[in-house]
């Protein structure tokens, strides 16, 4: 099973993107774990992931974030791909980092 986790601000968008991706995943038959977390929960952390993508407005954060997960691919989100909650782009961008 691959982790990918969402970290963001713990908005209400990434939790709707979450729900996309996941669908997204069940269609395609895929064995993930797709979940958010805010920044400040995913430092803390205590579980093993495969993938972090971080919101667009935590970009600032990037730096923080990849020291949190060393090792691990972790990116943005494309700015339009999160704006319209595109489940299937964004599950796609956090399966070619992998």
């Amino acid at each position: 099973m691959k982790k990918i986790l969402l970290v963001c601000n713990a908005g209400m968008s990434t939790s709707i993107l979450v729900e996309k991706m996941k669908k997204v995943a069940q269609q395609r038959e895929l064995d993930v774990k797709i979940w958010a977390l805010s920044n400040s929960e995913a430092a803390t952390l205590d579980e093993e992931v495969d993938c972090v993508l971080i919101g667009p407005q935590l970009k600032f954060a990037l730096n923080q974030v990849k020291e949190n997960f060393p090792g691990k691919p972790v990116a943005v989100i494309d700015m339009r791909v999160y704006g319209t909650i595109n489940g299937e782009k964004a599950l796609n961008q956090a399966l070619e980092l992998m």
